[in-house]
């Protein structure tokens, strides 16, 4: 005779209401492997504080009131907003951003990428990196190297011409 414990309690809410959970929480956080946390933090909720259930509503519709409390909490939290801060940022300096610089960013941690960059003269590569790794404007650049605003838009361009030259030859676009 087996008798029914708390995780076989668990374990058969898992199996009979754990995808329906996965499609409910996928309906309000729009991604596969978050929707899958927030069932597994309602199945440990749900483990936890199986003791207190009442029983006033069926186990399935408590489940997912704890599912979508659990989506809301998140959509809330400090963590999704700045993810999504960042892909609205992502998206919107990929539509700005010519091709070539786009890559070189994208690619930036990419050591392969660090390696041309150091390949480049020092004046190109050090305009490439007050540029794109600390994010400095033309103007901020010529005022920290002491050079005509021109020039640096000049070794900007010519540096992006020589990266994208030695990037080519190496394959680095597939």
């Amino acid at each position: 005779m087996e008798f029914t414990t708390k995780e076989n309690v668990l374990e058969n809410l898992m199996i009979e209401h754990g995808s329906d959970l996965v499609r409910l929480a996928f309906h309000y956080v729009k991604d596969k492997e978050t929707a899958k946390d927030m069932v597994q933090n309602t199945f440990i909720k749900c483990y936890e504080n199986l003791d207190n259930f009442r029983y006033d509503a069926s186990l399935k519709t408590w489940l997912y009131r704890i599912t979508i409390n659990e989506c809301k909490d998140y959509l809330r939290s400090w963590h999704y907003r700045k993810v999504q801060v960042k892909e609205v940022f992502d998206s919107a300096m990929a539509s700005v951003l010519p091709s070539t610089e786009d890559k070189v960013i994208k690619n930036s941690e990419n050591k392969e990428v660090k390696e041309f960059i150091f390949s480049l003269p020092n004046h190109y590569r050090e305009v490439i990196y007050l540029y794109y790794y600390k994010s400095l404007s033309i103007t901020e650049i010529a005022e920290v190297t002491e050079l005509k605003v021109n020039t640096v838009k000049t070794r900007l361009r010519r540096a992006k011409q020589k990266l994208k030259i030695i990037m080519e030859e190496a394959n680095v676009y597939g």
